[in-house]
This record gives structure tokens, C-alpha cells and sequence, in this order.
């Protein structure tokens, strides 16, 4: 009997500490790779990949022309979150700065607008 005793002590504790020792950290959701397309604009179709990071509780990145893999980058300035919502600004080719203003639309994808130009965002899975 004291075995038994010991043995459902011994699992008892094993499963407390089991549950206590799982710490559930909230993953950064925007963090991560990303590919922005840009439909219908002057210069046509447009793909960015971009790889935010966060930095000091800050994301930050740049934007590099999908396929180009030499042309130049295009530095983030800033980005403004909530929790549905991205909008990141960078400075244009004609020298002003504009945001990309992205909503959720799920776990992978993003959907908004870049001044009056369709914008959809994919996470790209590595």
C-alpha cells in the first residue's frame, strides 16, 4: 500500500510541476518575413519582401524589390501597430515618405492600401 501511496504522490508532483513549468510566451505576431504586393500603381504590379524585426520593442526593417536581389533597399522609418493593424512608412522613389496601411485578415495574410493602390501582405514560410 505505501508503494502505491508513493507511486501517486510521485505523479501528482510530476504533473504540478509539469504545469507550472510551461510558461506560454505571447509570440510577436508581425515579426517575421513578409511579402508586400502593390497592384495597379504607375510603375504596375510591385513585390516587396521585407523582414521585420523587433528591436527594443520597436519593428523595424527594410523593403528590398522581390526578385531584384541587387537593387537598392528601401528603410523603414517607422511603423505604427495595433493589434489588427500595421502601417509602415518608407521613403518613396520620389522623395517623400508614404506608408503601406495593412489590416489582418488572418494568421498569414494582411490586406490594405499604399496611397489609392491595392496592398496585400503573406507571411513567407521559411
Amino acid at each position: 500500500m505505501k508503494k502505491v501511496s508513493l507511486f501517486f504522490i510521485v505523479l501528482f508532483l510530476g504533473m504540478i510541476t509539469k504545469g507550472f513549468s510551461q510558461t506560454t510566451s505571447p509570440t510577436d505576431f508581425f515579426a517575421g518575413k513578409w511579402e508586400i504586393a502593390l497592384t495597379g500603381t504607375p510603375m504596375g504590379d510591385i513585390k516587396f519582401v521585407t523582414n521585420l524585426v523587433r528591436k527594443e520593442g520597436k519593428l523595424t526593417g527594410d523593403l528590398a524589390r522581390a526578385g531584384e536581389p541587387n537593387a537598392q533597399k528601401r528603410l523603414i522609418t517607422k511603423i505604427e501597430e495595433t493589434d489588427k493593424t500595421l502601417k509602415i512608412y518608407f521613403e518613396s522613389s520620389q522623395g517623400g515618405e508614404i506608408s503601406i496601411d495593412l489590416e489582418k485578415v488572418d494568421d498569414n495574410n494582411f490586406k490594405g492600401k499604399l496611397m489609392d493602390f491595392d496592398a496585400t501582405a503573406k507571411r513567407i514560410k521559411d
